[in-house]
C-alpha cells in the first residue's frame, strides 16, 4: 500500500513540473529577458552554435574571426621548358694501370685514394740487371764517340780514307740505339700515373710478382664528370649541342650540378628508340663518382612569362581559378594556364603583372570573402628573386 502511495506521488509532481515549463499553450517558459530557456547543446545555450551565450563579438561567443592568407604580385619571370631523364656519371678519363714487364715490385709510393699529378712514380720494378746494361751501353757510346772524334780529325785534315770515318760514325749511332734500347726498359720498370687523377685500390706490395696483365690500381680523372642519358627520339630536334643540364644526387639532395650537352649520340636505339646524349658536368670538388645515378634535367627553351605560385591554382570542374585581393577581399579570378613547371604555373591569360593574388591559405576563402593577412609574412613573399625562378622557394 506504502508502494503504491509512493508512485501516485512521483507521478504529481513530475505532472506538476511539465506544466510548470509548458504552461496551458505548450510553449517553452521564457526567462525574464524574453528569450527562451535552453538547454545545453542547443541552439540559445551554452554549449550551442556562436552567437549564443552573449551578444556578438563579446568574449569567444559570435565572434567572426577573418581568415589569415598569404598575398604576392604576379610576376614576369623567365622560365625553361625541360626534359628529365636518368644518367650515369663516368669519369672523364679511367685506366687500370698494369705493368709492361714481368718482374718483382721493389717500391710502392702511393696509398689507396690518393691524388696524383701526371707523372708522379706509382711503383718501381727491379732493375738491377738493366742499370747494368746501361752502364755497359754508356761505356761503349763513349768509346765509340771518342773513335768518332779521332776519325773526324783525321778526316779533316784529309789523312784518313773515307770509309774509316764512316765505319766510326755507324758504330757512334749503334751505340747511341742501344744505348736507348736500355732506357726505354728501365722506364718499363717505373711505373708513373698517366694523367692526374685518384687511385682507387692498391692491389700490390713489394716482393710481389707482376706481369702484364697484373693490375696494380686504377686511376679516375673526375675533376669533370661525363654524364650519360638517354632521352626519346622525339627530343632530338630539341637537343642542341651546348645546351644546360642541372643534375641531381641522392647523395647531396641541397646540390645541384651543373653542365652542358657535349655529344648527341649518331643512332637511335631501333628497340628502346632512344637516344644517347652526354654531358660534362664540372666536379672541381669531387663529390661525383663515377658509376653514380643521376637525376638529369636538359633546359631546351628559355621565354619570360607570367607565373603564379602552383598552390595558388584551384580546380573548378576544369577551369582553373586564383582568388586576386582588393581591400582585403577575395575575387575568384579565371585564368588561362600553361605549363606546370618546378612548383609555378605559367599564366596566359586572365592576370597581369602587379596584380595581388592570395598565394597561400585559399582553402578559406569564398567569392568576396574578407581576410586578414600577416604584413611581415605578405612583405617576405612579396620579394621574390628573378634568378632562382628554376625552384620557387617554398614556406614552411
Amino acid at each position: 500500500m506504502k508502494n503504491a502511495v509512493l508512485i501516485v506521488l512521483a507521478f504529481a509532481l513530475g505532472g506538476g513540473a511539465v506544466w510548470y515549463f509548458m504552461r496551458d499553450d505548450g510553449a517553452p517558459a521564457m526567462a525574464s529577458s524574453g528569450r527562451p530557456v535552453g538547454f545545453p547543446g542547443q541552439p540559445g545555450g551554452p554549449g550551442g552554435r556562436p552567437g549564443g551565450g552573449g551578444p556578438a563579438g563579446a568574449g569567444g561567443f559570435g565572434q567572426t574571426q577573418l581568415p589569415l592568407v598569404v598575398v604576392a604580385a604576379v610576376k614576369r619571370q623567365p622560365i625553361y621548358d625541360v626534359i628529365e631523364a636518368l644518367g650515369t656519371a663516368q669519369a672523364n678519363e679511367s685506366v687500370t694501370i698494369t705493368a709492361k714487364v714481368t718482374d718483382t715490385v721493389r717500391r710502392v709510393n702511393f696509398n689507396d685514394g690518393d691524388f696524383i699529378q701526371a707523372g708522379a712514380v706509382l711503383v718501381e720494378l727491379t732493375n738491377q740487371e738493366e742499370e747494368a746494361s746501361l752502364a755497359e751501353a754508356r761505356a761503349n757510346l763513349d768509346d765509340a764517340e771518342n773513335q768518332l772524334r779521332r776519325q773526324q780529325d783525321i778526316h779533316d785534315r784529309g789523312l784518313g780514307s773515307a770509309s774509316d770515318f764512316d765505319l766510326a760514325r755507324s758504330r757512334q749511332a749503334a751505340q747511341q740505339a742501344r744505348l736507348n734500347t736500355v732506357v726505354a726498359r728501365l722506364k718499363d720498370r717505373v711505373i708513373t700515373a698517366p694523367f692526374s687523377g685518384m687511385l682507387g685500390f692498391r692491389q700490390v706490395s713489394p716482393g710481389t710478382l707482376v706481369s702484364a696483365n697484373t693490375p696494380i690500381t686504377s686511376i679516375d680523372d673526375i675533376s669533370t664528370i661525363k654524364l650519360d642519358f638517354t632521352v626519346p627520339e622525339t627530343f632530338l630536334g630539341t637537343m642542341n649541342i651546348g645546351a644546360k643540364v642541372i643534375a641531381e644526387s641522392v647523395s647531396y639532395p641541397d646540390r645541384k650540378f651543373e653542365g652542358i650537352v657535349k655529344t648527341v649520340g649518331s643512332r637511335v636505339d631501333p628497340v628502346t628508340r632512344s637516344v644517347t646524349v652526354r654531358a660534362h658536368v664540372l666536379n672541381a670538388d669531387h663529390a661525383l663518382r663515377p658509376g653514380m645515378l643521376l637525376t638529369v634535367q636538359v633546359v631546351t627553351a628559355e621565354h619570360l612569362a607570367l607565373v603564379v605560385p602552383e598552390g595558388a591554382v584551384f580546380q573548378v570542374q576544369n577551369r582553373a581559378y586564383v582568388y586576386t585581393a582588393s581591400d582585403q577581399t577575395a575575387h575568384q579570378t579565371l585564368i588561362e594556364v600553361g605549363g606546370r613547371r618546378f612548383g609555378i604555373v605559367e599564366v596566359l591569360g586572365g592576370l597581369k603583372e602587379g596584380d595581388i593574388i592570395v598565394t597561400e591559405g585559399i582553402v578559406k576563402l569564398r567569392e568576396g570573402a574578407k581576410f586578414r593577412t600577416n604584413d611581415a609574412e605578405t612583405a617576405v613573399s612579396d620579394r621574390s628573386d628573378s634568378a632562382e625562378h628554376l625552384k620557387p622557394r617554398t614556406r614552411s
